[in-house]
């Protein structure tokens, strides 16, 4: 296929895919972190005005363009390495659906305190900050064990 012309930059590839990772966990954990403080700031201030500044940044700036990268960058991975029928790869990309999935979770969370319509407590932020590190865990040790 037209990919193989990719295989002799396969370690390239990979590098620039764990940077993307790295980048794109980055601001999955900050995010929720900036939802705990944004709830503790009155609607209408200027402090909530910057923490929705610095939310739609992250999320536009860092982690959407991130996670197309791991996205591309991964399925490019799986191709040129033939690791399609690898039992451990399938649970990978089952738990990069599950990431991806509260990917947008956090971006509905950030549009609804861009409209000041946030109804979640701190707690509740507290709590999923900890989902993206749990998840990130998992897929670093199925990646680099290769358990099953």
């Amino acid at each position: 296929m037209f990919l193989d012309v990719l295989a002799p930059y396969y370690l390239w590839i990979k590098a620039f895919h764990v940077i993307a990772v790295i980048a794109w966990m980055a601001g999955m954990l900050y995010l929720p972190r900036l939802f705990v403080y944004h709830c503790e700031v009155t609607l209408g201030t200027p402090e909530s005005e910057r923490f929705k500044r610095m939310e739609i940044r992250l999320l536009r700036i860092i982690i959407n363009p991130s996670m197309i990268s791991v996205w591309v960058l991964g399925l490019l991975l799986v191709y040129l390495g033939h690791h399609w029928a690898e039992p451990w790869m399938h649970l990978k990309l089952t738990l990069v659906v599950v990431l991806s999935a509260l990917h947008a979770l956090l971006s509905r969370w950030c549009r609804d305190f861009a409209n000041d319509t946030n109804a979640r407590s701190q707690r509740f932020y507290r709590v999923t900050n900890e989902v993206p590190a749990i998840l990130m865990v998992a897929v670093v040790i199925l990646v680099v064990v290769k358990p099953l």
